[in-house]
C-alpha cells in the first residue's frame, strides 16, 4: 500500500471545529484522537461553505409534493437550489483528491447519510431522508466508504468501515498505474479470505472475472472488479463466516501441529463462534502459528490484519 496518509473526508464539525448552527461543534474522540494518527482529515461544512456563517438560523428538509427542500422554517429562507450547486461542486473537487472513506453528520440536513427528518406540510416528520449534500457524495462516488459518525458507535460498523478504508486504499493503488494480469492475481489472492468472510457469493464471483481479466475490456475490468470487491466488503463479516475463515486457515496447518495445540486453536474458534471471546483471540494464535510455521500463502492474507492493530477493532467483534 502506498505510504501517503490516508486521505479521509469529514463532517467538519466531527473535528472540533465551531462550525454548527448554533456555533458549537461535535467533536468525536475516536475520530480524532485513536483514528486521527492514520488519516489526514479533509473537513467540509456544507452550510458554511454555501455561505449561511456561523452562528446561523438552523434549517430543515421540507417535502413539497415529489421535492425535497432545505429551508429555514423561522425566515422561510430556501436554500436548496444553493445547496444543490454547491454540492456538485463541492464533490467534483472531493472526487480529485483521492478519498478513501468519508464520515458523515448524522441526522443533518445537509449530511445526513440516512433517517434524516424530512417535515410534511402539516408539521409532521418522517425519518425517510438523506442530507442534500451527502445525497451527492455517495451519487457520484457510490464505492467510497461513508458513514455517520453515529453508527460508529456501533464496533462491528465501525470495525467494517475502517476495513473497507484501508481495503479502498489498495484497491485505488493496484489501478493507479499500468496494472497486468500478475497483479490482479497477486491482489485478488491477498484479499481472497478477507472476501470470504464477507460474502462466499462474491469470493466466486470476482475469483471468474479474476479468472477473464486478460479478456475483458481494462475499463470494464477495473469497473466491475472495483464495485463486486467493495460491494462484497460493505456486508457485514458474520460471525459464522469468520469461523468459516477461521476453519480454511487452519487447515494449512493442521498436519504441522500437534494433537494439544489443534484442540486449543479449535477451542478457541469454537468460543468466538459461542461469544465468549472477541475476534482478536482466535486470530492472535492463528497469526503466531502463521509466524512460527512459516506459511507463506496465509502470511500474505490482509484478512489476518486488515487495519492497523493499534485501533483494537476486533477486540470488540
Amino acid at each position: 500500500m502506498s505510504e501517503a496518509p490516508l486521505r479521509v473526508g469529514i463532517s467538519s464539525c466531527l473535528l472540533g471545529n465551531e462550525v454548527r448552527f448554533d456555533g458549537g461543534h461535535k467533536r468525536d474522540r475516536f475520530l480524532t484522537d485513536t483514528l486521527g494518527p492514520f488519516v489526514e482529515w479533509v473537513p467540509v461544512c456544507p452550510e458554511v461553505e454555501v455561505g449561511m456563517g456561523t452562528p446561523r438560523e438552523s434549517v430543515r428538509l421540507v417535502r413539497e409534493g415529489e421535492d425535497v427542500r432545505m429551508v429555514a422554517p423561522k425566515s422561510g429562507r430556501d436554500h436548496t437550489r444553493d445547496m444543490h450547486t454547491f454540492a456538485r461542486k463541492r464533490v467534483r473537487a472531493l472526487s480529485k483528491l483521492d478519498l478513501t472513506g468519508y464520515v458523515l453528520k448524522k441526522d443533518s440536513p445537509s449530511c445526513g447519510m440516512e433517517r434524516v427528518r424530512i417535515y410534511a406540510e402539516n408539521g409532521m416528520a418522517e425519518r425517510k431522508g438523506r442530507g442534500l449534500f451527502a445525497e451527492a457524495l455517495l451519487e457520484a462516488l457510490p464505492n467510497l466508504p461513508v458513514e455517520e459518525e453515529g453508527r460508529l458507535n456501533d464496533p462491528v460498523l465501525r470495525e467494517n468501515w475502517i476495513e473497507r478504508v484501508f481495503a479502498y486504499r489498495r484497491l485505488r493503488d493496484l489501478f493507479a498505474g499500468g496494472f497486468g494480469r500478475g497483479d490482479v492475481v497477486r491482489f485478488h489472492t491477498a484479499h481472497k479470505l478477507q472476501i470470504m468472510a464477507h460474502s462466499p457469493q462474491a469470493f466466486r464471483e470476482l475469483g471468474r472475472l479474476v479468472a477473464a481479466v486478460k479478456e475483458t475490456p481494462r475499463v470494464e475490468f477495473i469497473r466491475r472488479y472495483g464495485d463486486g470487491f467493495m460491494a462484497a466488503l460493505l456486508r457485514r463479516a458474520t460471525p459464522r463466516r469468520h469461523v468459516n475463515a477461521m476453519h480454511h486457515m487452519a487447515g494449512y496447518f493442521k498436519k504441522q501441529l500437534d494433537a494439544r495445540d489443534k484442540r486449543e486453536l479449535l477451542d478457541l474458534i469454537e468460543d468466538y463462534r459461542n461469544g465468549l471471546v472477541p475476534l482478536v483471540v482466535p486470530l492472535t494464535l492463528i497469526r503466531h502459528h502463521v509466524r512460527t510455521l512459516d506459511v507463506e500463502y496465509l502470511r500474505g492474507q490482509h484478512y489476518l490484519e486488515p487495519h492497523p492493530k493499534e485501533l483494537m477493532l476486533r477486540n470488540h467483534v
